[in-house]
C-alpha cells in the first residue's frame, strides 16, 4: 500500500519572506483605510460638501473591490500570485496618491474671515459697514472682484478624483486577502499555516491604530503648511472652518502602499512539491469534496468544471442549496444589518465626537487610534480564546455571539444620557435675546444699520458668552490686532451700552461636555470591548452552520452581500441623517451650500444613535427564529447520528453473532474430532 507524502514543506527564510511582505501589505492597505475614515470632516470642509457625499466617497472603495473580486477569486490561483499582488499594491497606491491630487490643483483654501491677516498693519477694518445702500451688493457685503475659476469648477468638483482614488484603492486592495492565503496555505506545513495567519491578521489590527494616529497628526497642521505665513491664520484647529493636511497623510500611505508592493516581484510563483497531498492531510473540507458523488454540484477536485455551461450548470444548483438552507439565510440577514449599524457608526464616529463634545478633528483621531482600536482588537483574540477554553458548540457560540451583543447593545443605551447642550450662537441655538432655539433670525434691531452678510461664518465670542454668527452680525464697528489676535469692539448687539468686545472664535461652553466626555470614552472603550467579544465566535457559527462541501461558497458569498448591502449603503445614509441636523450651513466660494458649521446637537445625538441602535434592534428580533431554526438543524443532526450509530451497531452486532456462530462451530468440529481418535 502507497504511503501518501506529507505536505510540501518550503525553506524557513522562504516563508519569513512571504509573511514579513503580506503582513505589510496587510498593514498598508488597514494603514490607508482607517486614514480615510479620519479625514471626513477635513474632505467636508475643503470641498465644501455634505456628509451624505462623504458616505458615497467611502462607500467607493466596495465598489471597486466588487468590480474585480469575481475575476480575481477565478483567475487568481491559475496565474501568478505574488505578482498579481504586487499589481494590487501598487494600484492602491496609485489610487492613494490620486486622492491627494486635488490639494495641488485647486490652489490655496479661503475661508470667511473679518480679521485682518497683515500682521502690525494699521489698517482700520470696520466689520460692520454703515453707509448708504447704494454702497453695498444686494446681499449686504461691499463690492468684490468676482471669483476666478468659478466656471471650470462649477462643472467638475474636485472631490470626483477623491471618489475615483478610492474606487481603484478597492480594485487593487482585492488580490491581497484571498491570494495572500492562500498562497501561505498551499506552501507551508500545516502546523504552520495558523500560526502565519494569525501573525498576519493581528498586523492587521496594527494598522487602523497608526491610520487613526497619522490622522491626528495631520489634522493639527494647516492644510496649506508650507504655501502660507501660519501668523496670518486667523483659525484655530477647534474652529468649524479649520482644515488640516489632509493631502499629507495620503502621500504617505501611498508610499508606505508602495513600498509594500516591491517584495512580491521576486518571489516564485510556486515551489516545488514534493509529493501528491494525501487525504489524511486534507482538511475536512477537502475530505468532503472527494466523497461527493456526480450527482452533488461540484467535482471531486471540489472545483467547478472549466466549461462555463458546466460551471453555471453546477455552480447556481449549489448557490440555491446555499441560500435555502434556513439557519445560514438568518446568519446573512442578521450581520448585514449589523454591520449596517457597525459601519455607519465607526465612520461618523470621530465626526461625531468632534460635533458633539466639541473636540478637535486631531483629538478625535488620536482617541480612536490609542482606544478605541485596540479594545476591539483585545476584543476579537479574547473571544476566540474563551471559545476555546470553555469548549463551546455551535449552539454555545451563538448564545455567546448574542449576549455579548445584547450586553453591549444595554450599555449603548447610556450614550443617550451622556449628553452636551448645544452651543449658544445668536441667530442660531438661541435669539438675540437669549431665547433658547426656535428658527431665530440672524438679523435684528442692534445690528440693523450694518449691511450683513447672513451666509457668512465667521463667528465671534461676545464678552457676554454669546457667540455670534459674524463681526457684522454682532454690530461690531472697530477692530484691534491682526490674526487669531483679533479684538472687535464697540459690539452693539453684545451689550446695551455697546462699550463690550469680542475675540475672534467660537465660545468654549465644554464645561458640561469636558465633564461628560471621560464617562463616555470609558463607556465607548468597554461597549467596543465586549461587543467584539462574539466576532469570532460569530464567525465559527457562519462555519460550522453548513456543510463542509458549502463552506468556500459560503464565506465567499457572505462577504459580497455584507459589502453589497451594508459597507456602500451605510455611510450614505446616516450621512443624509446627519445632515438633516445641521443647523447652519457654509457657503461656497462659486455659489450653492457648502459643508455644515454647527449642528444640533441633541437631534445629531438622536439621529446617530438611535439609528445604530435601531439596526441593532432588528437584528435580535430576526435571531428568535435563527435560534428555533439552529435548534431544529441540531437536534435532526443528533437524531442522524443516533440513527447511524445504531444502524452501524446493528451491522456489528451481527458481525459478532456469526463470529460467534463460526467459532462455536469450529470448536464443535473439533470437539467431534477429538472423540473420533479417542474411539479409534
Amino acid at each position: 500500500e502507497r504511503i501518501p507524502s506529507p505536505r510540501p514543506k518550503s525553506p524557513p527564510e522562504f516563508n519569513l519572506m512571504f509573511l514579513v511582505a503580506l503582513s505589510f501589505a496587510y498593514f498598508a492597505k488597514a494603514l490607508s483605510g482607517s486614514y480615510m475614515k479620519s479625514t471626513i470632516t477635513q474632505l467636508e470642509r475643503r470641498f465644501d460638501i455634505p456628509s451624505y457625499l462623504i458616505g458615497v466617497i467611502d462607500g467607493s472603495f466596495e465598489i471597486g473591490n466588487l468590480l474585480v473580486i469575481a475575476f480575481v477569486s477565478y483567475f487568481g490561483a491559475k496565474l501568478h500570485r505574488p505578482k498579481i499582488i504586487a499589481v494590487g499594491c501598487v494600484l492602491m497606491s496609485i489610487g492613494t496618491f490620486i486622492i491627494a491630487l486635488p490639494h495641488f490643483i485647486i490652489g490655496r483654501y479661503e475661508f470667511e474671515t473679518s480679521a485682518r491677516r497683515i500682521v502690525n498693519s494699521t489698517l482700520n477694518v470696520s466689520p460692520c459697514a454703515v453707509g448708504s445702500s447704494a454702497d453695498l451688493t444686494q446681499g449686504g457685503k461691499l463690492p468684490e472682484v468676482p471669483a476666478t475659476g468659478c466656471e471650470g469648477e462649477s462643472n467638475l468638483s474636485m472631490w470626483i478624483y477623491v471618489l475615483l482614488g478610492n474606487v481603484l484603492r478597492g480594485i487593487g486592495e482585492t488580490p491581497v486577502q484571498p491570494l495572500g492565503i492562500s498562497y501561505i496555505d498551499d506552501f507551508t506545513t500545516e502546523e504552520n499555516a495558523a500560526l502565519y495567519v494569525g501573525c498576519v491578521q493581528t498586523i492587521s489590527v496594527v494598522g487602523p491604530v497608526f491610520g487613526y494616529l497619522l490622522g491626528s497628526l495631520c489634522a493639527k497642521i494647516y492644510v496649506d503648511i508650507g504655501f502660507v505665513k501660519m501668523e496670518t491664520i486667523t483659525i484655530t484647529p477647534a474652529d468649524a472652518r479649520w482644515v488640516g493636511a489632509w493631502w499629507l497623510g495620503y502621500l504617505i500611505a501611498g508610499v508606505i502602499t508602495l513600498l509594500s508592493a516591491i517584495p512580491f516581484w521576486f518571489l516564485p510563483r510556486s515551489l516545488p512539491m514534493s509529493g501528491p497531498r494525501g487525504p489524511e492531510k486534507c482538511t475536512p473540507e477537502q475530505k468532503s469534496f472527494m466523497k461527493l458523488s456526480k450527482s452533488d454540484a461540484v467535482t471531486t477536485a471540489g472545483t467547478f468544471p472549466e466549461h462555463s455551461c458546466s460551471w453555471a450548470q453546477y455552480f447556481f444548483p449549489t448557490l440555491r442549496t446555499l441560500l435555502g438552507h434556513p439557519v445560514y439565510l438568518t446568519y446573512l440577514c442578521v450581520t448585514i444589518i449589523q454591520l449596517n449599524s457597525l459601519i455607519g457608526m465607526v465612520t461618523y464616529k470621530p465626526k461625531y465626537i468632534e460635533q458633539h463634545f466639541r473636540q478637535s478633528a486631531s483629538k478625535a483621531n488620536f482617541l480612536m487610534g490609542v482606544i478605541n482600536i485596540p479594545a476591539v482588537a483585545l476584543g476579537m483574540f479574547s473571544g476566540g480564546l474563551l471559545m476555546k477554553r470553555l469548549k463551546l458548540n455551535i449552539m454555545g457560540a451563538a448564545r455567546f455571539a448574542f449576549g455579548t451583543s445584547l450586553i453591549g447593545y444595554v450599555l449603548s443605551l447610556f450614550f443617550f444620557a451622556m449628553s452636551c447642550e448645544n452651543a449658544k450662537v445668536a441667530g442660531v441655538t438661541l435669539s438675540y435675546n437669549r431665547i433658547s432655539y426656535d428658527k431665530h433670525p440672524v438679523f435684528t434691531a442692534c445690528n440693523s444699520d450694518c449691511f450683513c452678510s447672513a451666509s457668512d461664518w465667521d463667528p465671534v465670542c461676545g464678552e457676554n458668552g454669546i457667540t455670534y454668527v459674524s463681526p457684522c452680525l454682532a454690530g461690531c464697528t472697530d477692530s484691534a490686532g491682526s490674526g487669531k489676535n483679533t479684538v472687535f469692539s464697540n459690539c452693539s448687539c453684545v451689550g446695551v451700552a455697546g462699550n463690550f468686545t469680542a475675540s475672534t472664535g467660537q465660545c468654549p461652553h465644554k464645561d458640561d461636555c469636558d465633564r461628560m466626555f471621560p464617562y463616555f470614552l470609558a463607556l465607548s472603550v468597554i461597549t467596543s470591548f465586549i461587543i467584539s467579544l462574539g466576532g469570532t465566535p460569530g464567525y465559527m457559527l457562519l462555519i460550522r452552520c453548513i456543510k463542509p462541501q458549502l463552506k468556500s461558497l459560503a464565506l465567499g458569498f457572505h462577504t459580497l452581500a455584507t459589502r453589497t448591502l451594508a459597507g456602500i449603503p451605510a455611510p450614505i445614509y446616516f450621512g443624509a441623517i446627519i445632515d438633516s441636523t445641521c443647523l447652519k450651513w457654509g457657503q461656497k466660494r462659486c455659489g450653492g451650500i457648502g459643508a455644515c458649521r454647527i449642528y444640533n446637537t441633541t437631534s445629531y445625538r438622536i439621529a446617530y444613535l438611535g439609528l445604530t441602535l435601531s439596526l441593532r434592534t432588528i437584528s435580535f428580533i430576526i435571531c428568535i427564529p435563527g435560534f428555533i431554526l439552529l435548534s431544529r438543524q441540531l437536534k435532526k443532526e443528533e437524531e442522524n447520528a443516533i440513527n447511524k450509530a445504531l444502524a452501524n451497531g446493528g451491522t456489528e452486532l451481527e458481525a459478532l453473532r456469526k463470529e460467534e456462530f463460526i467459532i462455536s462451530n469450529s470448536d464443535q468440529m473439533s470437539d467431534n474430532s477429538t472423540d473420533r481418535e479417542t474411539r479409534l
